[in-house]
């Protein structure tokens, strides 16, 4: 009896796993048949209209941004931004909480 019900459940779980299978490859090629038509309409409505569609415009100008920055940065200069000067290196301090501010210190002003 023990053998039975074995081989019974080894045939259900593999009659589950053939058909969460085929779901997932219905679901598959459904998904990319969708995304071809609407590829398909969306090209097809670009050449109608005479217009670029609108992902491609955006990816073209991200590329060209893009490129700006690399350029500037290539160069040390950001573009729209004056060049960077000299690095100047500070000696850090440490500061503990209960001590008292340097006389030299201005106090901030509240804005109005």
């Amino acid at each position: 009896m023990n053998d039975l019900t074995d081989f019974v459940g080894r045939v259900l779980r593999g009659l589950i796993k053939l058909t969460l299978v085929l779901a997932a490859g219905v679901f598959v090629i459904s998904f990319l048949l969708a995304a071809i038509v609407v590829v398909l309409l969306v090209s097809l409505w670009s050449l109608i209209t005479g217009r670029k569609p609108a992902p491609v415009v955006m990816f073209s100008r991200m590329r060209e941004q893009s490129q700006r920055y690399t350029q500037g940065m290539s160069q040390g200069v950001w573009p729209g931004r004056a060049p960077v000067g000299e690095v100047v290196d500070v000696d850090a301090t440490e500061v503990s909480e209960g001590a008292a501010r340097p006389a030299t210190e201005q106090p901030l002003q509240r804005l109005r």
